[in-house]
């Protein structure tokens, strides 16, 4: 078994501190993502767990022994760097056999292993060629050949495929997610990607200065965020958020914009016995409503992006991006009408950035 677990884990540079008390616990063959911008300690948190940092503070454990005092090495991870950190002078053979041959692994039954791994990933073409003669995907694909030919308890990801254009990057995720299926070798991933996480993770750890906001499925990280902060990181296009107010209308429930006015739903009216003064409607762009119910709008922006088309229409001095499904036929200038769909209302407190509690 191979679970991971920090508690209270903290890490110090000096007088900054880049991570605070972190616990987080990651299931044995589970596929985590810690997921944050840059300068969040989600690499920081990867290199603590691997062993190339010291943690300033808290218990760092794999399988339920602690390894705060075991080197890299010793604690039975392979991590797959950014930059591939493949030897230039050495073959791809050679590359991914390294390990086997510190471990004095016979030469025949290393030759048998790096066959195998390289016929897994589509490298048995170019074993005899070194990485300056590989494209960016091989080149990543010896990475991953490398750390999996060690058969570690854990796998370790930091950034792998930035150095990838968007197409390769896409291929690539599909290949991880396949050997993770196939492997089931507990992993943690760092990115800043927001589709690689959605579309790789068991779950996700959303990190916020040196801490984790929201932990959980990419479905109710993305459905069920519990700051502005998480929903605002998850989509794309991002998230709205709309000032305004709660009213009754005709016995119900509504959340005023304006002239706009959505419905709330029993579950989150029910959240809402002592609202705050200050309260946003969170809304994505796919949860925005174009057609010949609502509020007048005249139509701004028209973006197709092949299977959804992006509308931007005039909003209370501002914008606000509808996402409509298909090559939509709308028009700069056009009138049209937005409502919101209040299956799919979140209302935050504008002042703390918390999501209103909605009862269970």
């Amino acid at each position: 078994m191979a679970e991971v677990e920090l508690r209270a884990v903290s890490k110090s540079f000096g007088k900054v501190a880049v991570c605070k008390s972190l616990d987080l616990q990651v299931a044995d063959g589970e596929f985590v993502t810690l997921l944050g911008p840059s300068g969040c300690g989600k690499t920081t948190t990867l290199n603590l767990i691997a062993g190339l940092e010291d943690a300033s503070a808290g218990d760092i454990l794999i399988g339920g022994r602690r390894v705060n005092d075991l080197t890299p090495f010793e604690r039975d991870v392979a991590m797959v760097f950014q930059n591939y950190a493949l030897y230039p002078h050495m073959t791809v053979a050679e590359n991914i056999g390294f390990t086997l041959r510190l471990r004095r692994v016979s030469r025949e039954a290393m030759r048998q292993r790096v066959a195998a791994v390289a016929e897994s990933l589509e490298l048995g073409p170019v074993l005899d060629r070194v990485p300056a003669q590989l494209s960016g995907g091989q080149q990543q694909r010896v990475a991953l050949g490398r750390a999996i030919i060690r058969e570690p308890q854990v796998f370790l990801f930091d950034e792998p495929f930035s150095n990838l254009d968007a197409g390769l990057r896409i291929k690539m995720r599909a290949e991880v997610k396949e050997l993770h299926q196939r492997l089931r070798v507990t992993s943690i991933f760092v990115t800043h990607d927001q589709e690689e996480a959605l579309s790789l993770s068991d779950r996700i750890a959303v990190m916020r200065e040196g801490r984790i906001e929201q932990f959980g499925t990419p479905e109710e990280i993305y459905a069920r965020p519990l700051s502005k902060y998480v929903a605002r990181f998850i989509g794309s296009p991002p998230i709205e958020f709309l000032p305004g107010e709660i009213a009754r209308e005709g016995g119900d429930l509504v959340f005023r914009m304006g002239a706009l006015s959505t419905a709330l739903a029993p579950a989150v009216a029910g959240g809402l016995a002592d609202p705050s003064p200050s309260l946003e409607l969170g809304v994505r762009p796919e949860h925005v409503i174009l057609g010949s119910h609502g509020v007048p709008v005249t139509v701004r922006l028209v973006q197709p992006m092949g299977p959804a088309t992006l509308v931007t229409v005039a909003w209370q001095g501002g914008t606000l991006i509808a996402r409509v499904p298909g090559m939509a036929a709308f028009k700069p200038d056009e009138r049209v009408h937005v409502s919101i769909a209040p299956e799919h209302v979140m209302l935050f407190d504008a002042v703390s950035g918390r999501r209103l509690a909605i009862p269970g």
